[in-house]
This record gives structure tokens, sequence and C-alpha cells, in this order.
């Protein structure tokens, strides 16, 4: 999605293209050498691993109140790739357990009051500073 969002902006590499077209269920180290490569061909570094990770956090937020993502699909077992450094973010990483199955057992809540509330988090996080530019 945000391939595609930097080709409608103008931006056009030929990885860019090909990143833009790969599939949701694509390897994800497919995506990052892509990603890679379409930065170097745009003369972009690489941004730094904690604040892209703090970025995608908060992307995740807002892709969840703007209804393209659902709370089931925040339960991963990747936890251990986010970075979290303030109250928002840790307050809404929190609340994303390793699977949607075990909600009651982790967080102890039912799945209509843990969803409220990780919407609720969600958008405390998008309503805080951002991260950095663009974020």
């Amino acid at each position: 999605m945000i391939a595609a969002e930097a080709l409608a902006a103008g931006l056009d590499t030929p990885t860019l293209r090909e990143l833009a077209g790969l599939p949701r269920n694509a390897d994800t180290r497919d995506v990052r050498d892509a990603f890679e490569q379409a930065l170097a061909e745009s003369g972009t570094g690489l941004p730094d691993r904690a604040p892209a990770r703090r970025h995608a956090l908060r992307r995740l937020a807002a892709r969840l109140i703007d209804g393209e993502l659902t709370p089931a699909d925040l339960a991963t077992d990747d936890r251990w790739e986010t970075e979290a450094e303030t109250a928002a973010e840790r307050s809404f990483v929190a609340l994303i357990p390793h699977c949607d199955c075990c909600i009651e057992y982790t967080l102890g809540l039912d799945q209509q009051t843990w969803a409220a509330r990780l919407r609720n988090a969600a958008i405390a996080l998008t309503s805080s500073p951002p991260v950095g530019p663009g974020c």
C-alpha cells in the first residue's frame, strides 16, 4: 500500500513498481529486499530501525481507527519487532496479544472490551505527538 502511495505521489523506480505489485501475503524477506532496493534506486537511505518501527506502530493504530484492520488483525506473534517508547505507544502495544483466541486468558478481557480498549489506545496514540517528520 505504501509503495502504491509513493508511486501515486510521483516517486517512480523499477523496484518500487515491483514492490507495489507484491501480494499481501508475499514473503517478508522479499518485501524487505525490494523495499531496500527501491530506497537505493530513489537515493533515499534506509530509516533507523527504532523510529521506523515506531512509525509503523502509529500507522497500525491509524489503520485500525480507519477500519482497514480489525482488532483480530493486530493479534500477532511479531510483537518482538515493535518499538514502544512513549506511554501512548506502550498502552497500545500492551493490548496486542499474540493471538486473538486467548485474549481473555492473556489480558483478562472479553473480546468486546478488548476491542474497545484497543481502539481507545489507538486513538490516544494517533493523537499523541508524532515520532518524527512524516509520521
